[in-house]
C-alpha cells in the first residue's frame, strides 16, 4: 500500500472519528448515496457509517476530498410518490412553464430574472 493510501487507512476510526478508507478500498457492503440510489435504495435513517478520503488536484478545490458511505444491509427501498403527489408536482411544473404575459406553455421553465417567456421578453425589449 502506498504512503498516501496508508494515510487514509483507518478502519477502526481512531484517527478520523469514523472508519476511513482510501479510494477503492472500502468494504463491498458500504456504498455512497449515488450507488444506493442506482440500486433503488435509500439510507433509511442510518447515519454515515464510514468515509472514503482521497487527495484531489482538481483546479479550484485542491486538498483532501471525502465521500460518505452507508451500509447497504440497513438500506430501505426508495419511496414512490402517491398519485396525488405526482399530480401536485405536474401542476407546479406547469405553473413554472406558463408565461404570465401571454398565458401559453413555453415548453421550458421560465427564467426567473425575466419573469416571462423569451418571446414576451424580446417584445418588451424591442
Amino acid at each position: 500500500m502506498s504512503r498516501i493510501r496508508a494515510a487514509f487507512w483507518d478502519p477502526a476510526g481512531k484517527r478520523y472519528g469514523i472508519p476511513t478508507y482510501p479510494w477503492r478500498m472500502a468494504p463491498a457492503h458500504l456504498l455512497t448515496l449515488r450507488q444506493l440510489t442506482a440500486m433503488g435504495l435509500r439510507p433509511g435513517g442510518q447515519g454515515v457509517q464510514a468515509q472514503v478520503l482521497w487527495r484531489s488536484r482538481r483546479y479550484g478545490a485542491p486538498g483532501v476530498r471525502a465521500a460518505y458511505l452507508y451500509d447497504v444491509r440497513f438500506a430501505l427501498p426508495k419511496r414512490s410518490p402517491s398519485p396525488r403527489q405526482r399530480a401536485a408536482l405536474a401542476k407546479a411544473n406547469a405553473a413554472r412553464r406558463t408565461c404570465p404575459e401571454c398565458g401559453r406553455d413555453a415548453g421550458y421553465v421560465l427564467p426567473r430574472h425575466l419573469g416571462t417567456c423569451l418571446d414576451c421578453a424580446e417584445g418588451v425589449a424591442a
